[in-house]
């Protein structure tokens, strides 16, 4: 990044800019910050361009076209002034290196790394194709690459479009290396999606060998060997030559589609595709999200509306905590990860359980504390979730585990930190979620939020919390970064929960245990969508490679016959089941099961746990195993002092989440809680956010840029007598 020169304007449209990020043909490209806070790469057309009227003309068809491509592997278009006096566009911002970058700083990469590329830059194209454009030029400084995948660059926006001068027979638009035959024939009639392919097959050969598959030197000569000489693959891995060969094909009508190269690819590819980017890489991106993310402090933009439009409807509880902390506390800077999936839940109690703790305790020992008269400053903290739909009970019991936190906290009466709590409820509902989503945002007394408590409900809120750069913590939520928004990798959430797809772990775990499963039957509800697909999927793999048999069934999202579905079990001879689906429907096959006479193994995951499974199933819910991101506090040491005060407080054990969204507000408090003053403003709460670690009653919350905060924060229970017991973290329950 470079600072803004003199002739630099300050701002374009609603648009900040902050600093420049480089120049090329068509003009400049800024860092700017969006009336909500989130960054964007700002483009600005150079003044030879912005005179020419065809091309304004061009340039606003193009952008009327893009705003069509919707995929969240393409850099997205989020605004665009073709009629200003210097045109402009705005897209999101990626902080990440370039693909030519990395291959040039840290050589080729692994066979995963080349797999997932290629699927995401496939998916990506077809996005761009099925929107009517052609990219042309597909090549690695066009790839940038995020903790989450890679994102396609400049697709054609300030291009002209098919027939016009630059597509024109006799015009080489391009990059020599990765052009197509037929563009470097300088045939503009015959270039279209084929030709990306071919360009796409030139980027996987380059990123699997760090040699380009038609040579380096003088472009005249990789313009001649792309039309008439073979690639050069022998470096690429076994399992990838023949798609990339297909991609390289010279006739474009034998070239896969952008859809079956990604087709090939899943197919071929490595299982093991979780760590996509090597260490230095994430490294790298780590640090220049950083960078960006310290320009916040310079005149952050403000989110102001009138007081009023974000009046909490479930009642608040304000209360007074924290001192300020001393110069001499610990540092916060450790990286580290999850730890209580390798170390149990004693360790957690041999550290004190909460940082709370740890401040009383330098009180006691003479450590000097802010007299209760200072001036205390006030955070408002939002709790956003279902505290009246059907997983209600899960969203009341992270409120009350909030509540409890911010109260312990109180206990120091010493403290100069006021933390005002308000409860929102959404019912569990994606319109309602998305309504009070956008009132809290434009409330800028909200300093963070925790919550939603649905996935569904996370998605519906969050392209909202991103752009205005809102702090938002989530322990029941496991959305795979997958279907995240691409919007920004400057992420301001916190997701405490494992992704979905990593409960089939504790399953496999508790059914080759104690139960030993060797014929197992899984069971795909449809009605759980893409989790139900993925836990399936990744089950029978593990369990074949175990040397265990396992047979799926998909179900149908509507009525479910459990009856014939459990014969179908028992004519299978399976010993064991797994079903994917939700409570009522896990307890209806589960009754069904003991009717049918079946004796085996039955497991399911959080999606069916809780009080209408019991309710469901009767009798027949014993001996079932549950997989889990959350712990029983009653069950856990850690967690004592926090279930006893529970029990005074509520008259009843604590509920599921509450112990997580006990130390969610707990981290959160630390967080903003600096040397010499608190954070309150949403920007440096997030910029500090992955830097604090903090061991808590149920976990460690600790970022790392390759595992994100909890993979190993996954639990089993059974059901007994009505009831659950909690077994413990998976690898160490006795199952």
């Amino acid at each position: 990044m470079e600072p803004l020169r003199t002739a630099d304007p300050s701002r374009l449209g609603d648009y900040r800019l902050l600093r420049r990020l480089g120049a090329g043909g068509m003009g400049v490209v800024f860092l700017a910050r969006a009336p909500g806070g989130a960054y964007a790469a700002v483009k600005v057309v150079r003044a030879s361009h912005a005179d020419d009227a065809g091309f304004r003309a061009r340039f606003r068809r193009e952008i009327e076209v893009a705003r069509r491509v919707d995929s969240p592997w393409v850099v997205p278009l989020l605004d665009a002034d073709a009629d200003a006096e210097d045109p402009w566009l705005a897209t999101a911002f990626v902080p990440g290196p370039s693909l030519a970058e990395v291959l040039e700083g840290h050589g080729a990469l692994s066979p995963a790394s080349v797999c997932v590329l290629g699927l995401r830059l496939a998916e990506a194209l077809d996005a761009v194709h099925r929107a009517g454009l052609v990219h042309r030029d597909v090549k690695p400084g066009n790839v940038l690459l995020a903790p989450d995948g890679p994102r396609l660059i400049d697709f054609g926006i300030a291009r002209t479009p098919e027939g016009t001068a630059l597509t024109s027979t006799g015009v080489i638009v391009g990059s020599p290396g990765f052009l197509s035959p037929e563009q470097a024939r300088a045939r503009g009639s015959a270039i279209g999606p084929p030709s990306d392919v071919f360009s796409l097959g030139c980027v996987l050969a380059f990123a699997a060998t760090g040699v380009r598959p038609f040579g380096g030197g003088a472009a005249a000569g990789m313009l001649l060997r792309t039309v008439y000489d073979e690639p050069e693959l022998s470096g690429v891995p076994e399992s990838l030559e023949p798609v990339v060969r297909a991609c390289l094909d010279k006739d474009p009508a034998r070239r896969p589609t952008a859809v079956e190269v990604g087709e090939a690819l899943d197919a071929a590819g490595p299982d093991d595709r979780e760590r996509w980017l090597p260490e230095p890489v994430t490294r790298l991106i780590a640090d220049r999200s950083a960078a960006v993310l310290a320009l916040g402090a310079i005149e952050p933009t403000r989110v102001s509306a009138p007081a009023s439009t974000a009046s909490p409807n479930v009642d608040a509880a304000t209360v007074t905590s924290l001192k300020k902390p001393e110069p001499a506390a610990p540092s916060t800077s450790r990286r580290g990860f999850l730890a209580l999936g390798s170390t149990g839940a004693g360790v957690l109690a041999a550290a004190g359980g909460a940082w709370w703790w740890s401040t009383r305790g330098n009180r006691k020992q003479g450590v000097s504390a802010s007299p209760s008269s200072a001036a205390r400053t006030e955070l408002v903290v939002a709790f956003q979730g279902d505290l009246s739909g059907t997983t209600g009970e899960f969203g009341r019991a992270q409120l009350n585990g909030a509540r409890l936190a911010v109260a312990h906290v109180n206990a120091d009466t010493t403290g100069s930190l006021r933390l005002k709590l308000r409860a929102y409820d959404d019912g569990g509902e994606p319109d309602r979620t998305l309504d009070r989503a956008t009132r809290l945002v434009e409330d800028e007394r909200v300093v963070a939020v925790l919550g939603p408590t649905t996935d569904a409900c996370f998605l519906a809120a969050e392209t909202t919390y991103v752009k205005a750069v809102m702090p938002v913590i989530t322990v029941s939520v496991g959305v795979s970064p997958m279907v995240r928004s691409n919007l920004s990798t400057l992420r301001p959430d916190v997701q405490l929960a494992p992704t979905d797809q990593l409960l089939a772990a504790p399953c496999r775990v508790y059914l080759t245990g104690s139960a030993d499963a060797r014929e197992v039957f899984l069971v795909e509800d449809r009605a759980e969508g893409d989790f139900a697909w993925t836990l399936c999927n990744d089950l029978e793999r593990a369990l074949r490679r175990q040397g265990r048999d396992a047979t799926v069934t998909s179900v149908p999202a509507g009525k479910l016959d459990h009856t014939a579905l459990a014969a179908q079990v028992v004519a299978a001879r399976a010993d064991a089941v797994v079903f994917s689906g939700g409570p009522e429907r896990a307890g209806a096959l589960a009754s069904a099961l003991r009717e049918a006479g079946f004796s085996g193994t039955g497991v399911a995951t959080q999606r069916a746990f809780g009080t209408r499974f019991l309710k469901s199933a009767g009798k027949a819910a014993d001996g079932w195993g549950f997989a889990t991101t959350f712990i029983d506090p009653t069950a856990t040491p850690a967690a004592r002092s926090f279930t006893k005060a529970y029990r005074a407080r509520y008259g009843e054990r604590p509920g599921w989440y509450a112990a997580e969204a006990y130390d969610a507000i707990m981290f959160l408090a630390r967080v903003c809680a600096t040397k010499d003053s608190f954070l309150t403003e949403r920007g440096a709460i997030v910029r500090r956010i992955r830097d604090v670690d903090y061991k808590g009653i149920s976990r460690t919350i600790a970022y790392t840029t390759d595992r994100g905060y909890s993979s190993d924060a996954l639990y089993l229970f059974r059901a007994e007598d009505g009831k659950f017991d909690f077994l413990g973290q998976y690898l160490q329950a006795k199952v």
